[in-house]
C-alpha cells in the first residue's frame, strides 16, 4: 500500500482521511538577507501555531502539507517540534524557492549535485531532524511570465530526476499558465511524468484553457487561496464546477495556503486558521452543482493520490 511520509513517520494511505495539500507552519516572508528564520525558537512557533493545529484536529483534519522550501525559511526542526507538541502529522518538502530567493549554495550546485541533495532528503532525512522529505517543492518567478531562469530550470531538472527515482510528486508555485506547461515539458524531457506535477496557485492564471490542458496532461491543478488573498468563495466553486464538468475531477486539489509563523513579523504575525475550508467553504461547495462523489474525490482522495508514494 502507498504510504504518506510525515514528521511522525509513514502512514498507510487508509490511515489518513483528510489531508490539506497546501498550508504552512513556518515561512519567512521577509528579506532573505535578514535571515530572520535562523534564530526562531520552536517554542515560539508552538505557542502561535499549536492552537490552530488543535482546531484543525477538532475539525477532523488529519494532516497537512508544509509547503515551505529552502529560500523562504524552511525549518523542518520547527515543523517536527509543532508536530510532536500537537500529535499531528506534517508532510515536509525538499526543494528550493524562486528568483530572487534561491540560496547561493544552490546556484553553485550542478544539476547532478542538486539531484543527490534532493534524493538524500527524500530517502534518508532532512538535515539532522530524522524526518524524511515526502515531496519536492519548486517555484518560478512571479514577475516573469515568459519562463524559468537558468537556476530555476536547473532546480526543476534535478527535481524531475529525483522524482523519477523516488516517485515523489513535484509541486511548483507558478502563477503563469504558459510557464506551468514549460515546467511539465522539462519534467517529461527528464524522463518523469507530468501526472506527478502539482500546479500550485493555478487560480492566478485567468485563462482556463491552461487549467484544462494541464489536467489533460495528468497534472494536479491546485486552487489554494481559499479563504484569503481577497478571493471570493464563489470564484473557487466556479473553478471546481468548470473542471468537474469537463471530466477532470481527479486532477483538482483544494487548500488555503494559511497558517504560519513568519519570523520577519513581530511575534510571528497572526496565524490564520486551517479550518476555513472545512467550516466555511465545503458547505458552500456541497450546495453547488458539484455532486457529492466529486467532492469526496477532490477533498479526500486526490491529496493522497498526490503525496503518497
Amino acid at each position: 500500500m502507498a504510504k504518506l511520509g510525515t514528521t511522525q513517520g509513514p502512514f498507510d494511505r487508509d490511515e489518513i482521511d483528510l489531508l490539506l495539500p497546501h498550508e504552512h507552519i513556518f515561512a519567512d516572508l521577509g528579506p532573505m538577507e535578514d535571515e530572520n528564520w535562523k534564530d526562531t525558537e520552536p517554542e515560539a512557533v508552538i505557542d502561535l501555531i499549536g492552537p490552530e493545529i488543535e482546531r484543525a484536529k477538532e475539525a477532523d483534519i488529519d494532516a497537512l502539507v508544509e509547503c515551505t522550501p529552502e529560500g523562504v525559511g524552511r525549518r523542518v526542526d520547527i515543523d517536527l517540534a509543532v508536530s510532536e507538541a500537537t500529535d499531528f502529522p506534517v508532510v515536509v518538502p525538499t526543494g528550493i524557492y524562486q528568483e530572487p530567493s534561491i540560496p547561493q549554495w544552490a546556484r553553485e550546485m550542478s544539476v547532478e549535485e542538486l539531484t543527490e541533495w534532493m534524493l538524500d532528503e527524500l530517502t534518508d532525512e532532512v538535515e539532522d531532524t530524522g524526518v524524511q522529505a515526502a515531496w519536492i517543492k519548486v517555484s518560478t518567478d512571479d514577475e516573469d511570465p515568459e519562463g524559468l531562469s537558468a537556476d530555476e530550470e536547473k532546480i526543476l531538472r534535478a527535481a524531475a530526476r529525483a522524482g523519477d527515482e523516488t516517485g515523489a510528486v513535484i509541486g511548483s508555485h507558478t502563477l503563469h499558465g504558459n510557464v506551468a506547461h514549460q515546467q511539465m515539458d522539462i519534467i517529461e524531457e527528464e524522463g518523469y511524468d507530468a501526472s506527478r506535477f502539482i500546479w500550485i496557485h493555478a487560480r492566478a492564471e485567468e485563462e482556463l484553457d491552461y487549467h484544462e490542458r494541464a489536467a489533460e496532461r495528468g497534472a494536479f491543478v491546485e486552487y489554494d487561496w481559499i479563504g484569503g488573498h481577497d478571493q471570493d468563495d464563489q470564484t473557487y466553486i466556479d473553478l471546481v464546477e468548470y473542471m468537474t464538468e469537463r471530466g477532470y475531477t481527479d486532477n483538482v486539489l483544494l487548500s488555503q495556503d494559511r497558517g504560519y509563523y513568519d519570523p520577519s513579523q513581530p511575534d510571528g504575525g497572526g496565524a490564520d486558521p486551517y479550518t476555513y475550508i472545512v467550516d466555511e467553504f465545503l458547505p458552500k461547495l456541497r450546495a453547488s452543482d458539484v455532486d457529492d462523489e466529486a467532492i469526496e474525490t477532490i477533498v479526500h482522495e486526490n491529496p493522497l493520490d498526490a503525496y503518497c508514494r
